[in-house]
């Protein structure tokens, strides 16, 4: 099958499949006699392998692992569960990150309770204007900033 076929049957772009296989996720088709790339059943498993991994915000460092595992299914599977461990730490870590962005962004939401005829009275505007880690920061002051260590790293 051509790119675009194999770009359908695994509901994605061409560009998708492309940087797949530029990145060497997706093993290289063989060309035929006109140089068009010619995929097989194999390469759309392998392409529906990385697209799953990917939607459970898997990094491609880490697909490229597991696809030498799935390579050589032989292989004591510890060392996927140490990833999927990670990954699981990871999405932790994002959570309590996105909990504490949204705690900044409700103490900010609460320093301007009124209707301001302009933005001028605002006090988030106010807020917004401060340095990060000016103590009259609403939300990353009174000790909001020591917990922001995750949400910074970001920026």
């Amino acid at each position: 099958m051509r790119i675009g076929e194999l770009a359908r049957f695994a509901n994605c772009d061409v560009e998708t499949v492309r940087f797949y296989e530029r990145e060497g996720l997706l093993d290289e088709p063989a060309r035929e006699t006109n140089g068009y790339r010619s995929y097989t059943a194999i390469h759309a498993a392998q392409l529906n392998f990385i697209r799953h991994c990917r939607s459970l915000g898997i990094g491609l460092a880490d697909i490229r692992m597991l696809r030498r595992f799935q390579a050589d299914p032989g292989q004591p599977c510890d060392e996927v569960n140490e990833l999927i461990d990670n990954q699981i730490a990871r999405i932790h870590e994002q959570i309590e990150s996105m909990r504490v962005l949204e705690q900044q962004l409700r103490t900010l939401r609460e320093s301007c309770r009124a209707h301001q005829s302009s933005s001028a009275g605002c006090g988030i505007m106010k807020s917004l204007e401060q340095p990060i880690d000016d103590e009259s920061c609403s939300c990353h002051g009174d000790g909001h900033a020591a917990n922001d260590a995750p949400a910074r790293q970001r920026r």
